[in-house]
């Protein structure tokens, strides 16, 4: 097996009067790891998905080794010798690793020799350069060995040219540097050729041999890392577009300010049935922020799920401006609590529906938009929208356009308009910018930082330990669903921070993260 070089020429891609990918061609030298910048909807995506097989580019060549060919289906990518590992895990959690490389040949005999299959799964596994136990469950593996796992499904299916999507996004920091230095070395080795999709420039700068940069549909930018800066690539993908101004240094938290959101002792099962979140107590004040840190898994998506309405707590009790508060729409309304959940477009907005009536969810059934009671005024919907869509820089600016066609961070920021369009006592953000490009990262953390400002009340829940430290006044620390630490964020120590993050510390649970 080894590197292929892959090569387009005057790639275009247009969906009905939009142009999405405009004359790209683009060269990734056989055994390099090529990066790929650009915005959301930059056309990343759509490059991606025309040399992978889901949707057939309108116009151009795809060259490999020198040879075109076509690539009209992901069977015809997979015969090739492309390969993709996704931002999000493609693998069978109650399977073993042995069995989840199985699943990956497509068709399976009626009856399996596993003597045989092991011994020959074996074999693949001393001539690469990481190993997993093949009898481990998938589900039990961290999240690094995961990731392993994705790459090691496309050597074991021999793929010569492998596209990562922002491979390291629920990677840690330790993780990333692992699995891109193993991805590298393969490289190195002439195994295989990579292009890498990421939005992290260091990582373009430590793992990347040449970088090109998308905007707006088109290649605006080439060069060999070693002759760029990240500054240059900034303004290749940016433009004359300006990124959101740094928020200003804010004044520390009043202390005496009232409490607007208040939870103790609660406790919510998981999905498993036993205790996710673990007498868990703490207060949010109004004009502060609150970060929450901790590694996935510990407790914080349930909790917010419960803060939302969409999971009961089997025990405690959660108060808003000092009222008993339960998640349900009415009380949410009331008590104008919103949020900003992890992965938007399925958590807080329905595809299909236009950018108009997702911003409408809220209020819906009251007036202007809704008349005697049962009238749904649509006119009214789409000119609020307009200015809502001015206001939050929502791109394009088009109201009746299905919100699932937009990018993440225009997602994200159509939804941040319809929970800021009125005053905000309490603003649950989780993960609130997973994914995104940094310009659009500015935009959201401004809009955060700016709630605070008007005196929401902000919960951040976050994996990103930066954008904590950056925006939050005050940290607290989650592990096996309890909050086992807490801080001023400006006096918190990452390595302390970490330690607890991984349950290092043996420490009192906190009876009160006051």
């Amino acid at each position: 097996m080894h590197a292929m070089q892959l090569e387009t020429v005057g790639a275009g891609k247009s969906f009905g009067d939009f142009r999405a990918l405009d004359d790209v061609s683009i060269r990734v030298k056989a055994g390099s790891v090529h990066a790929l910048l650009g915005e959301n909807g930059a056309g990343k995506s759509t490059l991606v998905k025309g040399l992978i097989g889901y949707s057939r580019l309108d116009e151009g060549s795809i060259l490999l080794d020198g040879r075109e060919c076509t690539v009209a289906s992901p069977r015809d990518a997979h015969a090739l010798g492309i390969g993709m590992v996704y931002q999000h895990f493609t693998l069978a959690p109650g399977m073993t690793v042995a069995e989840n490389l199985l699943l990956t040949r497509g068709r399976l005999p009626w009856r399996i020799s596993w003597k045989r299959e092991k011994a020959e799964l074996e074999a693949f596994m001393e001539s690469m350069p990481f190993r997993l136990a093949l009898d481990s469950m998938v589900g039990s593996l961290a999240a690094g060995q995961k990731q392993k796992l994705e790459i090691l499904k496309q050597l074991y299916l021999k793929r010569r040219f492998l596209i990562l999507d922002e491979p390291t996004s629920v990677l840690t920091q330790q993780e990333a540097q692992e699995v891109l230095g193993l991805v590298r070395d393969l490289a190195r080795r002439n195994e295989l050729t990579v292009l890498m999709i990421t939005h992290k420039f260091h990582e373009v700068t430590a793992f990347a041999d040449e970088v090109t940069v998308l905007r707006k549909g088109r290649m605006v930018g080439h060069a060999h890392v070693a002759d760029t800066t990240p500054d240059t690539l900034a303004s290749w993908m940016m433009g004359e577009a300006r990124i959101a101004a740094a928020p200003a240094p804010r004044t520390p938290a009043d202390q005496d300010a009232p409490i607007a959101l208040q939870v103790d002792s609660l406790r919510v099962a998981g999905d498993r049935g036993d205790d996710a979140v673990v007498d868990l107590s703490l207060q949010v004040r109004r004009g502060e922020i609150v970060g929450i840190a901790g590694i996935s898994g510990n407790g914080q998506k349930e909790l917010v799920e419960t803060l939302l309405g969409q999971r009961r707590a089997s025990g405690g009790s959660i108060a808003v401006d000092g009222k008993s508060y339960h998640g349900t729409r009415a009380e949410m309304l009331e008590c104008k609590l919103f949020a900003l959940p992890e992965e938007p477009l399925h958590n807080a907005c329905i595809a299909g529906m236009t950018v108009a009536e997702n911003m409408a969810l809220r209020d819906f059934d009251s007036a202007p938009f809704c008349r005697h009671g049962w009238r749904i005024d649509r006119k009214a919907m789409a000119q609020r929208a307009a200015q809502l869509i001015a206001s939050f820089n929502v791109n394009p600016p088009l109201p009746q356009r299905p919100i699932g066609t937009l990018s993440g961070g225009n997602v994200q920021r159509a939804v941040l308009a319809r929970e800021l369009a009125e005053s905000v006592t309490v603003l649950i953000a989780a993960n609130p910018v997973f994914g995104l490009d940094f310009k659009a990262v500015s935009d959201i953390h401004a809009r955060i930082v700016a709630a605070r400002e008007q005196g929401a009340a902000v919960l951040l829940v976050s994996e990103d330990l930066d954008e904590l430290l950056k925006l939050s006044d005050r940290m607290l620390v989650m592990s096996n669903g309890r909050v086992v630490h807490q801080t001023a964020a400006r006096d918190a120590d990452r390595a302390t921070l970490g330690r607890y993050m991984a349950g290092h510390v043996d420490t009192p649970v906190l009876e009160q993260a006051a």
